[in-house]
């Protein structure tokens, strides 16, 4: 089934130029289901590019989704125009009432500052606290899964002596997680970050579960049952070529970074790197949306209200 976003996002184009159907309203609202409501809440500051990755990937299971673009009130981005927010997203105070099947936390590149220092970390907290009742299952993604984990169990980041960055073999910890359903034992995934999370500041509980974890990466991916969270620090979600912007971009300004490891043929930057990790991000998130499609309420306005559902929705 396809996705239904506005006709005008830039993220359209790109997908029906892919070959991915994209849903006009109008058939939309005359077929006799139910669609997944998603809501993502884009903290990069390339919103157009970070829409069309997840909503590539969002776009491919077999259900018919229905995304919702969310901003912070309490900050406004400097890398969008204001016209992009203001024809396509929606400040989370304008849809805190609302009930949403999924919910996407993205990252933000200001991993060096403390959480509570982060302008609308107040806000973010309270978004967090929201997803609780109004939220089936949420994703959260890099910075965003160090964010809720601080959150909720008041885990801490730490910085690291170098940029972990580059392609990264990953292992399977928990084979019988439904997240996991179809990967390799092990799998590629981008990373790109200044800072981690450890192992042994994870709570120890049941409903707490480590999915995946790299030897030199660390962790990768958690589910959380208990808050009906899912951790993911790194970027299935990225395109070929994420990697190689990131690299070029900072090599302009100057910055000490290290080629991104395991990416480009034969190390060299001049030579076009493959992406090896598509099939797994498709098929991490069917697995995600499929999950949340076998245990959320038929009626939305349930969504928080029985518990024995939702308990369900984060695959172990």
């Amino acid at each position: 089934m396809p996705i239904k976003i506005p006709n005008s996002l830039p993220a359209r184009r790109h997908l029906e130029q892919e070959g991915l159907v994209v849903m006009r309203e109008y058939d939309a609202v005359r077929q006799d289901i139910r669609p997944i409501r998603i809501g993502l809440l884009n903290l990069m500051p390339q919103k157009e590019k970070t829409e069309t990755q997840l909503a590539r990937l969002i776009g491919s299971t077999p259900l018919q989704v229905e995304l919702a673009l969310i901003t912070t009130g309490t900050y406004t981005p400097s890398h969008v125009s204001r016209q992009h927010l203001l024809d396509f997203y929606r400040p989370w105070d304008d849809v805190k009432h609302e009930k949403f099947d999924c919910l996407l936390l993205t990252g933000a590149p200001i991993e060096h500052l403390p959480f509570e220092e982060v302008l609308y970390w107040r806000e973010l907290k309270e978004i967090l606290d929201w997803t609780q009742t109004h939220v089936h299952s949420t994703l959260n993604i890099c910075w965003g899964a160090q964010a809720a984990l601080h959150h909720f169990y008041g885990v801490p980041k730490y910085p690291l002596p170098q940029k972990m960055f580059g392609l990264f073999e990953h292992n399977i910890v928990t084979p019988n997680s439904s997240l996991l359903r179809g990967f390799d034992d092990a799998f590629m995934v981008p990373v790109s970050r200044h800072t981690e999370v450890r192992r042994e500041d994870m709570p120890v509980m049941d409903g707490f579960d480590i999915l995946a974890e790299s030897n030199d990466a660390g962790l990768c991916l958690i589910s959380d049952r208990n808050r009906r969270q899912i951790y993911m620090f790194n970027h299935l979600e990225y395109d070929a070529l994420s990697l190689r912007d990131e690299y070029e971009r900072d090599v302009r300004k100057g910055l000490d970074i290290q080629i991104p490891k395991n990416y480009y043929p034969h190390d060299n930057p001049a030579e076009t790197p493959q992406n090896t990790w598509r099939s797994h991000a498709h098929l991490f998130i069917a697995n995600w949306i499929n999950d949340v499609y076998q245990t959320t309420p038929f009626d939305i306005s349930q969504i928080g209200v029985e518990p024995d559902h939702a308990a369900q929705s984060t695959g172990r």
